[in-house]
């Protein structure tokens, strides 16, 4: 099977990836940092929000049943992205919604999601979603998580979780 990879930032990475886990289509979810100016990244700096990465998860996905556009349509139904910097409770540059792209046509796709996702109607302020390029030339890394990070809410089922699905 032939999968694609897509990097998505939407407020605490644990709500994110245990909602995108069981999307049909999504064959693998990781949780890390991604988006910021340092060589590495590990919780206790980018909780501080000094690295300016963001909490984001890496999804590997089949295509033949995911469609990057549609994966995209469901990154905006499961976080409020006219939150700058905030999702709930979670305040600070590493909860930014971000999409992280790895090329031109995933860019393409990023910003025209953002435009439907805004002429939907279903925010009433305006979508501050950042678009940033991942890997390649640009510096900017995916960075993994700690084991204790991946499939938290799985291992933790009481976890602190402020995702849902919204219509």
């Amino acid at each position: 099977m032939k999968t694609e990879k897509a990097v998505l930032a939407a407020g605490c990475f644990w709500g994110v990836e245990e909602l995108l886990r069981t999307y049909k289509g999504v064959v693998n979810t990781e949780v890390g940092y991604c988006g910021g100016d340092a060589d590495e990244a590990y919780y206790p700096t980018v909780k501080t929000g000094a690295t300016e990465h963001a909490e984001a998860v890496l999804v590997e996905y089949n295509p033949a049943e995911l469609s990057y556009a549609d994966l995209l349509r469901a990154f905006f139904k499961l976080h409020d992205p006219t939150t700058k910097n905030q999702q709930g409770n979670d305040i600070g540059r590493q909860y930014r919604s971000a999409i992280f792209y790895f090329n031109d046509e995933q860019k393409r796709l990023a910003e025209e999601a953002i435009k439907e996702a805004q002429k939907s109607g279903k925010w009433t302020r305006p979508i501050v979603t950042e678009v940033s390029p991942v890997g390649g030339d640009s510096g900017v890394q995916f960075f993994s998580a700690e084991d204790y990070h991946q499939d938290y809410l799985q291992k933790n089922p009481d976890g602190y979780m402020c995702h849902y699905w919204r219509d």
